[in-house]
């Protein structure tokens, strides 16, 4: 029998994929990625286990996650569209990579996952991969004419399910799709295909809608230290959270989502081709990208700043698009790291209503200077000066109104 290390979640897909490769005569290892999920790893270990898989491999991941993933993205202020924050796409090449460590610990180049063929994370996953192991034969059961056939949709697969006794989650009465790690959740498929349908309320985990939020307002303060958030400090109720990065994410959420922040509903491309609606749930990260962004402002150069503008769309897209590793990326993420070496500072922010207000900032390496920008100050500007400065930026267009 040949190994093969599947991608495994314990959920409906990876499920009925873990059957699928036992009957295709394949020794199924499970590798089972602990991204901040909030699941009994040890239950879904044992239904893994129970369903026939060889071995199942547990792995906490959710400190390099924030650490070496949401973080470098958030120093970069990667945003893809202008509204998603990349919490499944910074999460794919993660669970790739230990996956493939996993493969060569098995001594196999065989790995598998559940992705659909339709959606992006199948090329996520095989692109890291291909790139992290070219020898790699990959199954891809969504892309397999047999699969397609014996499985149309998730509607045939809650159906085998049912059949075979296999515990899941999902029914008919509730078929959308819910992928969640220490980021963000986000729900997809079912009835939320139909872009006019709204989402049920109570679909949501992680944000009180916001007639249920909390009625006072609270107001925080956020450190960073070289791009990177090293502590939070609760002013309202004079907590302070500073232990660890995971600590300091999952507090965040749990605050932020209280107050309703952190919820969108959009139409996005998908770098398959066509359009899909997702609705995400990332309290959290709504706030620390918000507060890094702020906090740029106060100490970047003006033209560092624009040049990151401008790099920051193109960042998201590669994240989006499943080019974590590839070297444009590395590329790119050089240039944002040596942008942050002065991106240290305090940002305040009041919580409230599904709202995240900044209301004050401060830095040892602030650029601003309030001798300069007063209106009631000489400060060592010559406004004399703007008057030569006006009329050589002025010089092109009086000569281009000439041709009119």
């Amino acid at each position: 029998m040949q190994k093969i290390i599947l991608a495994y979640s314990g959920g409906l897909d990876t499920s009925i994929i873990l059957k699928w490769l036992i009957e295709k005569d394949f020794e199924v290892i499970c590798f089972l990625a602990d991204i901040g999920q909030k699941e009994d790893f040890e239950s879904i270990k044992q239904k893994a286990l129970n369903l026939g898989a060889a071995r199942v491999y547990i792995e906490d991941l959710r400190q390099e996650f924030v650490e070496q993933y949401i973080f470098q993205a958030l120093k970069a202020n990667a945003i893809y569209e202008g509204r998603y924050l990349l919490g499944t796409s910074l999460a794919r090449p993660l669970i790739a990579k230990k996956q493939i460590e996993i493969a060569r610990l098995e001594n196999t180049s065989i790995v598998a996952h559940g992705a659909t063929g339709k959606g992006n994370d199948q090329v996520r996953f095989e692109i890291a991969y291909i790139t992290l192991m070219p020898e790699a034969t990959i199954i891809s059961p969504w892309k397999d004419p047999e699969f397609l056939q014996r499985f149309s949709g998730r509607s045939d697969m809650i159906q085998y399910a049912q059949q075979q006794n296999i515990p899941i989650a999902s029914t008919l009465q509730k078929p959308y799709s819910m992928d969640e790690n220490l980021m963000h959740t986000s729900y997809e498929g079912g009835i939320l295909e139909n872009p006019f349908q709204e989402a049920q309320e109570s679909m949501f985990q992680r944000t009180a809608p916001l007639e249920k939020t909390l009625g006072e307002p609270c107001n925080i303060m956020i450190e960073f230290a070289k791009g990177i958030p090293i502590a939070v400090a609760n002013l309202s109720e004079r907590v302070a959270v500073n232990e660890s990065s995971v600590a300091l994410f999952s507090y965040l959420n749990e605050l932020a989502g209280k107050h309703g922040i952190g919820r969108i509903d959009i139409v996005e491309n998908r770098f398959v081709g066509m359009k899909s609606r997702g609705v995400y749930e990332a309290p959290a990260a709504t706030i620390l990208w918000k507060a890094h962004l702020e906090l740029e402002s106060l100490v970047l150069d003006r033209e560092v700043s624009h040049l990151k503008e401008m790099w920051m769309p193109k960042i998201a897209q590669l994240i989006y698009n499943g080019f974590w590793f590839s070297p444009e990326m590395e590329f790119l993420m050089s240039a944002i790291d040596q942008s942050q070496q002065h991106v240290d500072g305090e940002v305040y922010l009041k919580l409230y209503k599904g709202n995240a207000i900044i209301n004050k900032r401060r830095s040892p390496k602030s650029l601003y200077n309030e001798n300069v920008a007063s209106m009631d100050r000489i400060g060592g500007y010559d406004q004399l000066d703007a008057k030569g400065f006006i009329k050589l930026n002025a010089l092109r267009l009086k000569n281009f109104r000439r041709q009119l």
